[in-house]
Formats: structure tokens, sequence, C-alpha cells
């Protein structure tokens, strides 16, 4: 058993905020502290074990009881029992916070001492409940998808132990409006942007991992990603929602497709947008090729037929199961049995053909196209296409502003599953731009309704609840926690995809309103937002990782493919506020939108896939995992590399931002190194 000590001495400041500060021992050993002061708002803690002999305790922590009762509390991953943790693997931005109407409290653990390494794993805590944040060290193993509970065998070798942390205080709304501010700078000024500038996580230009990835998808593997055919009398075409590792040309073995095979416009997988990069990318290399693909993908977009306005989201095959070389795999029947259905990523059903529309889908595709016609073509169209759906948008506005989630696929009206939820944003965001583009007043009205209320209602609460909240990978707490918070961490299951939805939002409304709240209450969105990026490099994530995203509160993933999505909204908050830091982990995370890229230019990922899969080769550079360490677990022999690429949300993915963004801010890209000398000419 370890003892507790409860002798650290705070100052006056300190006291203020914290009430008391009790660390256990390690075996029979007490700590000796030094508290340094770094200001009048932060302090540096220390402590030191001095251990005679080798001990094995399963768990060390120091519990902080705040000086007040907070009213808010943010952790980066959720804690339902006292035997869960927040392992490090959640290191992202690490940070406990909490506060009421005028203190404020923030503890940070101390990345140079994780970085020098540590005997044995370290966790965070909150226990809203008890009033109590926690730093410990203890073994973790991953239950559910994904929650960390201890577990045992922690062992400390004899010498110095050491452990440390920050503490962070603050008074006043600067600090309550934005809670996550005063971390993010700590974490960015002493880690994340020293490591940028000297070119983490990718240090040369970006052109070369683009011809990678359309190389991939248009030649090497083109057999198994371009899905090419006649519908309706049209010629229509895309890459494939998913391959995976079977369907390389370098696989000794028998084909299996992983899922359905299909195509989507959807808010994660949407061909629509990597078509845009594929026009971006035609237009510059003068590929005529190119430009027809993109132009194909296009016409697949505005096949989707419309019931009242509404569309589907997915197109699909009819699969079925063979026997191959004495293995069942399972294989698509062709799209000569192709069918319309909707994202099977919902809470009613798994099969894309019954699932029910989804809003937010409906409002990415429709704002993709209105996108599309004002930066790349002005096919009339496109236009016509999202006013019809923007005008069906507006009779499924509830009293307070709310749009819902999803309609019945056969009576179209509205579900009651997160009928009031931040999925309203996406639809706030395509309203202004179909204001600015018809000039109508209603589609300008209808989308300040809405962001009024998600303002009021969403904001404040943390109530981050979308569709992959609950109905992805991650489905802990579908049946218990939707519209509730977990009692013990005083939070609710989020997803950081609509707080960038949200953040988006509220930066359009500005700019087209001149009303400076919704620009203050963006920042406040964009720094929750950042909380989920990695400010640094750990040394026990074994591929480059700054700039990149995790997920949600209770999931695993580092490097999410949707750093390519958030890249540029980041960059327009740094040059709207003159933030600098915005700047840097913009860019930051378009670099690492390739960094799970299969291909030379990526010596350390590339010796990871090769431990995964080593028949991989030549043929297969420009692969590209979604993401990594998605179960929670890694390690330096391919642990956390997976073994599927999905083009709308990977590689093409990433490429269609990095030309986008390239069209828009060229001069930061040349400025940091992110641009080499191009090629080009007039389409042949």
């Amino acid at each position: 058993m370890s003892n507790v000590n409860t002798n650290l001495k705070l100052d006056a400041g300190l006291s203020a905020f914290i009430a008391s500060l009790a660390i256990d021992s390690i075996g029979r050993t007490q700590p000796t502290s030094e508290i340094t002061r770094l200001g009048d708002n932060a302090a540096k803690v220390k402590l030191s074990f001095a251990l005679d002999e080798a001990v094995e305790q399963d768990d060390w922590q120091l519990g902080i009881t705040p000086a007040f009762r907070p009213t808010f509390h943010w952790a980066p991953h959720l804690t339902p029992t006292d035997n869960h943790i927040v392992d490090q693997h959640s290191f992202r931005s690490p940070a406990l916070i909490a506060h009421d109407a005028d203190r404020w409290l923030a503890v940070v653990p101390d990345l140079d001492m994780m970085l020098g390494g540590t005997p044995v794993r370290w966790y965070m805590d909150m226990n809203a409940r008890d009033n109590r944040l926690t730093l410990g060290m203890s073994r973790y193993q991953v239950t559910e998808h994904v929650l960390y509970e201890k577990d045992s065998g922690a062992a400390y070798p004899q010498g110095t132990v050491e452990f440390g942390f920050y503490v962070l205080t603050g008074e006043g709304e600067a600090y309550t409006d934005n809670p996550w501010r005063p971390v993010l700078e700590l974490l960015w000024n002493r880690w994340g942007s020293p490591l940028f500038r000297q070119g983490e996580p990718v240090g040369h230009p970006l052109e070369p991992y683009v011809d990678h990835a359309y190389n991939w998808a248009f030649n090497t593997w083109k057999d198994a990603v371009w899905q090419q055919f006649e519908l309706d009398g049209r010629t229509v075409g895309a890459p494939v929602f998913i391959v995976n590792v079977t369907q390389s040309p370098n696989y000794p073995g028998v084909v299996n497709e992983r899922e359905f095979r299909s195509v989507w416009n959807q808010a994660w997988f949407s061909s629509l947008r990597s078509a845009s990069g594929m026009y971006r990318y035609g237009q510059e290399k003068g590929s005529r090729e190119d430009l027809e693909r993109a132009r194909m993908a296009k016409e697949l977009a505005l096949s989707a037929p419309q019931r009242e306005g509404f569309f589907p989201a997915v197109i699909a095959t009819e699969m079925e199961r063979i026997v191959v070389e004495g293995k069942t795999v399972n294989r698509s029947k062709g799209w000569g049995t192709a069918f319309w259905g909707n994202s099977n990523r919902n809470p009613v059903t798994r099969d894309s053909r019954e699932a029910p529309y989804h809003v937010l889908d409906m409002s990415f595709t429709s704002l993709l196209m209105l996108r599309w016609y004002e930066e790349l073509e002005k096919d009339e169209r496109l236009l016509a296409y999202a006013v019809r759906y923007g005008d069906a948008l507006l009779g499924l506005q509830d009293e307070r502003g709310f749009f819902p989630a999803w309609l019945d696929p056969n009576t179209l009206k509205p579900l009651a599953v997160l009928a009031d939820s931040p999925e309203t944003s996406m639809s706030v965001t395509f309203l202004l731009k179909l204001h600015e583009m018809t000039g109508s007043e209603t589609y300008l009205t209808a989308a300040l309704n809405a962001m009024d209320v998600v303002a009021e209602e969403i904001v404040p609460a943390g109530r981050w609840e979308d569709f992959e909240t609950y109905w992805s990978c991650s489905s802990y707490g579908s049946g218990h926690l939707v519209d509730r918070k977990v009692e013990r961490n005083n939070m609710y299951k989020q997803c950081n995809f609509s707080i960038f939805w949200t953040a988006e939002a509220l930066l359009a409304a500005y700019r087209l309103t001149g009303d400076s709240r919704y620009l203050r209450l963006g920042e406040r969105c964009l720094d929750e937002l950042l909380m989920s990026q990695a400010s640094w490099q750990p040394s026990y994530i074994y591929v480059s990782a700054l700039g990149g995203f995790g997920v949600m509160n209770c999931d695993g993933e580092w490097n999410d493919a949707r750093q390519s999505l958030f890249a540029e909204l980041i960059i327009e908050y740094g040059k709207q506020t003159g933030r600098q830091e915005y700047i840097e982990r913009g860019l930051a995370a378009l670099r690492c939108a390739f960094v799970m890229m299969y291909c030379p230019e990526n010596p350390t990922t590339q010796a990871q896939w090769e431990q995964a899969h080593p028949f991989f080769g030549r043929e297969d550079y420009g692969f590209m995992m979604e993401n990594y360490g998605h179960d929670g677990v890694v390690n330096d022999h391919g642990l956390g590399i997976g073994e599927f690429t999905i083009f709308d949300w990977g590689n093409g993915a990433a490429a269609e931002s990095f030309l986008r963004i390239r069209d828009h801010h060229r001069e930061l890209l040349e400025q940091h190194g992110m641009i080499g000398q191009t090629t080009g000419g007039e389409v042949r």
C-alpha cells in the first residue's frame, strides 16, 4: 500500500485555486517536491522519488481538489468509473480543465519529462462528482471502443523516478469564455511551434504525395479503385468507397472486399469533394483525362435522384459471398445491380438500402456543389440542384431553429434522434453560401436562427453529439448517453466533427454579418477543436504526429483523415484574427494529412507499413490508412497500422485539401516550404 503525503506547500496564489494536493508514495518512499513560479498565472511542479530498491506498485497518483466547486469540466477522454483512466495514448493536447463563474484551473502534464522516458505510463482522470483532478502512473488495458482502464503490473526501477506538471490559473470572463486558450498557448509555444518550424511532421514540399495519391488510384490500383459505369444514359465514375490490402497487386492471397462496393457523397466520404481536387489537378497538369474523371464524379453526384428536394448519399452494388481457392470471400455483383441508399452509420439500421436520409450529408454535398460552381465550373445544374434542396431544407427547421439529423426514408418525416444537434451547423454554412449566391434573405434568416440556437444550447454545454459520436465504430453510450452527460465527468460523449462544423458556420456568419460575437464564439469552438490536435510528438507514437487530429473523447485515433478537412478553417481563423498559432496549426494539420501514406517520402511510416504488410512494394505507393492507433494500442512493429484505404477519407481527401489550400493560400505554403516546382500546361 502507498502512503499519502498532503504536505506540499502551496503559495497564496495557488491556494486560492487548489484546496489540497494529495500525493501517493512509491512503495515507502515519499517524494521531494519543487514548485517553480512561471508568472502570476502559472507554476511548474516537480516530484522526485529516490528509490532504494525496485518497487512493484499497480497504481500511483496525485489528487488535486479545487478550492471552488466547478460548473464546467473538460478532459480529453471519458472516465465513466473510478477504474477508468485517460491513458497517455490520448495525450494529444493533454490537460484537465475546470472552472466556475469566476475561477479557472488547468493541469497539464510535463511533456518534457515524458519525452525523457518514464518507467510507467502516465494517465489523467477527471472526477467531477467528487471534485478531484488526478494525475497518475499505471499500466492500462483497452475496453469498449475505446475506453482505458487501469491494469496491474507496474514496476519502478531502483533510482530516481520523476513526475511533473504545470498548474495554470485565471480569473474572469477571459478564462471562462474560452477555457482552452491558455492551455493551447502553453502547448504550442513550448512544444508544437518549435517542432513545426523544424519541419515537423513533414519537412518538404507536398506535391509528390499528391502525385502518389493519383497514380495509386488511377494507375497501379486502378482496377480496384476506379469505378466507371453507365447510369440513366450518362457515363459516371468515382473512386470506390474502400479498398483493403488484399486488393494490392502485390498481395499473395485471395481478394476479399471489406465492405459493400459503393460510392458515397457523405460528410466523411465525399466523392464530390475528392473530385474537386482531381479537377484542380487536371487543370494544373493540363490533363484532359483527370478533368474527365472529375466531371464523371460530378455527374454521379448530380444523378442522385431528388425526392421533394432530398436525395440519397450512397450508390452501391449488390454483394455476394463466394468461395475462391477454398476461401469464402466478399465480392460485388457489379454495377448492373446498382441501387441508391444512405450511410449505414446511423441509429436505425446498418442496411444502406433502408437507411434514413441524413440532412448533414445532403447539406454538405449541396455546399460542395455551390463551391464547385463558384470556383471551378459555372455548371448551372449544380446551383439548381442546391436550390431545390435548400428550399426543401427550410421546411424542416423547427420552431427553435434546429434542423433534424435524419428523415424517414419512406415518409421523409424527421426522426426524433438528434433532432436538435450541432449537425445543424452544416446546414447553416450551406444556407449562408446559398444566400451569398442567390441573394435570398430567406436563406440568411433561417441560417442565423439556426446559428443562434446552436450558440445558445450546444456550445456552452459542450453537447457535441453527431452521427459519429454513437453510430460509427465507437458505439459506447448509444443506448444510454444520447442527450445525457457522463455524470462522473460532467461531460457529454463528444465528437470533434460537430465542433468543426460549428466553428466553420460561426466564421461564415461573422463574415456575412460583421457581428463580432460570432467570431468570439467561433474562436472558442476552434480552440475546443484544437484540444484534439497533437501539439507535440510523443516518443511512444511511432509515426510523425504533430498537427494530426483525434476524433472524440471515447476513441483512440491519431492522425485521423479529418485533419485535411480541418486545415483550411484553422488557417482562415489565423488570417482573420492575426493569430500566428492558428496559421502554424493549420499548416501542421495539412502536412500531417500525408503522414500515413505508404511512400519513400515517409520512411518512418513506410517501415511501419512493411512491418504490418511485408508484401507492400512500389505499386502500393500512395496507399494510406485513414488514421493510426485506432484501437488505443501501438508499438514499433506495425501495431496501430491499418489495412484499408478510403480515397475520399485518406489520400484523395488529403490531395484535394492541399490543392485547394494552395489555390487559396499559396503565399503561406511557399513561406513554409510546402510547395515545390510544378509542371503543367494546356489541357490536352
